[in-house]
């Protein structure tokens, strides 16, 4: 092999390693949304929100055309956790631990179920997610944005976590 092989190796080798760390900048930097860091202005903030309030929820959100002050809001619409009128527990769980996934996730709007929501609390509070539960998806969304709006600086989770009582 040829010295000038073996440089362009490492140089190939050095750019790639180069990229790698960028990638790994980048994602730090979106993943402190819901942790403790603030969320940048102009950031996407997401709102995971079950079946039944999901039409609604998405209404009010396009009414205040997407926002919440300086950041970004969409809606992610669940799957039904009722398989006829049998309610699925794995869905449930599933539907929670989308949102648990998500470095945007804020908040997750649920109907007021008792045995349901039993169930997603806990892999909510795992996350340190907030729930809202109200049988009206516009009240839901509506008042998840003036949280946001009104929110300081600071991890916007813990915010509204301690706003909803949910500390």
């Amino acid at each position: 092999m040829s010295v000038l092989a073996g440089d362009a190796r490492r140089l190939s080798v050095s750019r790639g390693a180069a990229v790698v760390a960028a990638l790994c900048v980048a994602l730090l930097a979106l993943s402190s949304c819901g942790e403790s860091g603030g969320v940048s202005e102009g950031a996407v903030v997401t709102a995971y929100v079950e079946a039944p309030l999901c039409e609604a929820a998405r209404t009010e959100l396009q009414a205040q055309e997407g926002r919440a002050g300086d950041l970004r809001v969409r809606a992610v619409c669940l799957s039904s956790p009722y398989e006829g009128k049998r309610l699925n527990l794995a869905t449930v769980g599933a539907n929670a631990r989308r949102a648990t996934e998500d470095s945007t996730a804020v908040a997750y709007l649920e109907a007021p179920e008792p045995p349901r929501a039993k169930f997603t609390r806990r892999i909510l509070e795992t996350a340190q997610i907030p729930w809202i539960a109200s049988s009206s998806g516009a009240q839901a969304m509506k008042r998840l944005l003036k949280l946001i709006d009104s929110a300081g600086p600071g991890s916007l989770r813990e915010q509204l976590r301690e706003d909803l009582h949910e500390t």
